[in-house]
């Protein structure tokens, strides 16, 4: 199918989200000695989260594909739209990544709330999409009610947009 943009194939029905604690001074890991994009760098730590139902398959995917050192410093931990939100501390991540996850419209507002309960002021929340119905861009427009969102890439060839989102300040909104 068309679904699983950039490194990882996320399944139609996934949750997924790739979260960086705070405090970490290379949140992305990219800037890893040695390495011009080195995967997790030495000062991230990550959660990656998913339904229930696929946490198994995410966590074998790590265990294959993350090299052994940087597997302590990964957490794959369970997280469905709007639910359980308190097993996870209030603005808890500096960096979210989220791809190919708006495509359905009932799961909209329970997004919008994860997002919200997962983001400090200082979060970056990173979405990589394809724009492919007018419930596409009608997330985008409620994510704008609470977020500062701009488009900061476009693929073509990919047909791929990534937004970056960062909460609004309440000073601004007066």
């Amino acid at each position: 199918g068309d679904h699983g943009i950039g490194a990882a194939e996320i399944p139609q029905a996934s949750c997924n989200l790739f979260l960086c604690k705070p405090h970490d001074p290379d949140p992305a890991g990219l800037e890893t000695p040695g390495s011009r994009s080195g995967g997790l760098g030495c000062g991230a730590h990550v959660t990656i989260t998913d339904r229930k139902v696929a946490l198994e398959f995410l966590k074998s995917n790590v265990q294959a594909n993350l090299p052994p050192h940087i597997q302590p410093k990964t957490v794959v931990k369970e997280l469905t739209w709007g639910q359980n939100l308190g097993s996870f501390s209030p603005g808890e991540f500096d960096l979210i990544l989220g791809a190919d996850i708006i495509y359905l419209e009932e799961t909209f507002t329970d997004l919008l709330q994860t997002l919200e309960h997962l983001c400090s002021n200082h979060s970056v929340i990173l979405l990589a999409c394809r724009i492919r119905y007018e419930r596409d861009n009608n997330f985008l427009a409620m994510l704008e009610r609470q977020f500062t969102v701009r488009k900061v890439h476009y693929d073509p060839e990919k047909d791929v947009h990534i937004y970056e989102a960062q909460k609004r300040n309440q000073k601004e909104d007066l």
